[in-house]
């Protein structure tokens, strides 16, 4: 809601001695001028957009004189304001809130550029997790017949086991009576002896005898008395459920085992940065236990549930351990790197001013100009930051040295002394009048749908001011016809100072006037 020409803040703080001090002077008001076109009063509008040769100048964009920094390639209305949106010509002056600093001054307080420019950003994020066994590569053992536990292998939890390797020795007498039937239906000669072996060697099949040890027996040509149940995969046992003498009924759990060739990492990741992790993200995981030593892996699940607790959902990450370092219950490090975004527009991390509210970077172009630029951005990392909306590839940014334009207070401060030259006395600021019809107003704020104010270069718009202490609305009320006063705030808005009923006559507005101040007329 506020129109001001943006000039360059430059602090003197810092500069020691008085040559210094005035050789800075010198450069300031020698070096940097306002770009603010010049008013005519005397011009039409029509005779504005004609050059002296009579042609109609090129039309290069549409601004919003509130918002210099937006350009729009089409007229129309303004998304910020109630007004339209205005045409700026090409040799029509130079933009509106633009700062010209010259070459000898732009070296000698090291304001540097750099490009905007399309690349790749991949964005990396630390978290914690802990390891946990890969619950993808679990085997569970059970008895398939009834027997005995005749003897243990493995014989308690977290023993290592290999593949192939023995676990328990089983006497079990079903097994006992099949083999006897297979080894005499084998012996047999005759016309459809072969079908009887082969109908045996079925019976041993749904015994709950596995292949090898049928091969086993085939192999021997005699009754295996008892059988040695082997570990299908690497691993340590994570559950025991037999002990040596023990009886076992079919499909009672024996055995589980856990292959720990690969782990998982159960990673914390913060809610707000839940959007930069995506399932294939690559991953790198160290420990304190293991100085020097990186797993690499990858996200394979995120899972859906956030803790109330802690605010952080899991990302499910699978890490190789072919040394078996890693170990369940561990703590790791998780370096998470985002899957890299391609053809994004990207500047130097410096060249942002975070103003809380909004980012802005100042644009550089020829003959030293710097103008303000409002942009939307995205990630950050390896100190570049991407540029979603308001620059484009090619233009120059302002990368060291921007602070002399980031507060609007400090530039409409420096405004009056760079116009005084040297001068270290503040300027009043000025009083601009203007008329207008009341749409709101409260104790301390008003709505205003004015005229235009030639001396602002405002155009006819509806806008809310800031009552002054000193403005006293008595007789103000919505639909009235007012005359007021705007006077800059130290802050960069403005606040109507006075205000009145505009009157029809002279004697009328005298009285008004009188009322408003409470002199008796």
């Amino acid at each position: 809601m506020k129109n001001y020409k943006l000039v360059v803040a430059i602090t003197a703080l810092g500069l020691v001695g008085a040559s210094g001090i005035g050789m800075y002077q010198v450069g300031i008001s020698q070096g940097m001028q306002m770009s603010a076109p010049a008013t005519d009063h005397t011009t039409s509008p029509a005779e504005k957009k004609t050059n002296t040769e009579g042609a109609e100048p090129k039309i290069l964009y549409w601004q919003d004189p509130m918002m210099p920094g937006q350009k729009f390639d089409k007229p129309g209305k303004s998304p910020f304001m109630d007004m339209q949106l205005v045409p700026v010509y090409a040799g029509g002056g130079e933009d509106e809130g633009a700062v010209t600093v010259s070459s000898r001054v732009t070296q000698s307080l090291g304001i540097r550029t750099a490009q905007v420019v399309k690349g790749s950003l991949s964005k990396s994020t630390t978290v914690v997790g802990n390891v946990a066994y890969n619950e993808r590569d679990v085997a569970q053992i059970q008895a398939r017949s009834n027997g005995f536990v005749e003897r243990l292998h493995a014989r308690a939890t977290l023993d290592a086991v290999r593949k192939g390797g023995p676990l328990v020795d089983l006497y079990v007498p079903d097994w006992i009576a099949a083999q006897e039937d297979y080894l005499t239906a084998r012996r047999l000669r005759g016309p459809g002896s072969s079908g009887l072996a082969d109908a045996a060697r079925q019976r041993m099949q749904l015994a709950g005898m596995n292949e090898e040890q049928i091969r086993s027996v085939i192999s021997s040509g005699k009754v295996q008395a008892r059988m040695s149940i082997t570990s299908p995969i690497d691993g340590v046992v994570t559950e025991l459920a037999i002990r040596e003498g023990m009886t076992v009924s079919m499909g009672a759990p024996l055995f589980r085992i856990n292959g720990i060739s690969t782990v998982w990492v159960n990673a914390e990741i913060p809610e707000n940065l839940a959007s930069q992790v995506q399932v294939g993200n690559a991953v790198e995981a160290s420990t304190g236990s293991l100085p020097g030593t990186v797993f690499h892996g990858k996200v394979s699940a995120i899972l859906p549930d956030v803790s109330s607790a802690t605010r952080t959902l899991k990302a499910r990450i699978e890490l190789a351990n072919p040394s078996q370092q890693l170990i369940p219950g561990m703590f790791v490090s998780v370096s998470l790197a985002s899957l890299p975004q391609s053809d994004v527009l990207l500047v130097p991390s410096e060249a942002v001013i975070q103003t809380g509210t909004r980012s802005i970077v100042m644009v550089a172009q020829d003959e030293g100009k710097f103008f303000p630029v409002e942009v939307q951005t995205g990630a950050e990392a390896n100190e570049q930051t991407e540029i979603r909306k308001g620059l484009t590839a090619g233009q120059k940014v302002v990368t060291s040295g921007q602070f002399l334009l980031d507060s609007e207070a400090s530039i409409k401060g420096t405004a009056t002394r760079m116009d005084d030259g040297a001068s270290s006395e503040k300027a009043a600021e000025p009083v601009h009048h203007a008329t207008g019809t009341v749409k709101d107003i409260n104790q301390n704020n008003i709505t205003v749908s004015h005229e235009a104010i030639p001396s602002l270069e405002w155009p006819p718009m509806t806008m809310g001011f800031a009552l002054s202490p000193q403005a006293n609305p008595v007789g103000i009320s919505i639909g009235t016809e007012i005359t007021f006063e705007l006077e800059a705030t130290a802050d960069g808005n403005f606040q109507i100072t006075k205000l009145s009923p505009k009157a029809n006559n002279p004697a009328e507005s005298e009285h008004n006037n009188a009322h408003q101040h409470g002199v008796a007329k």
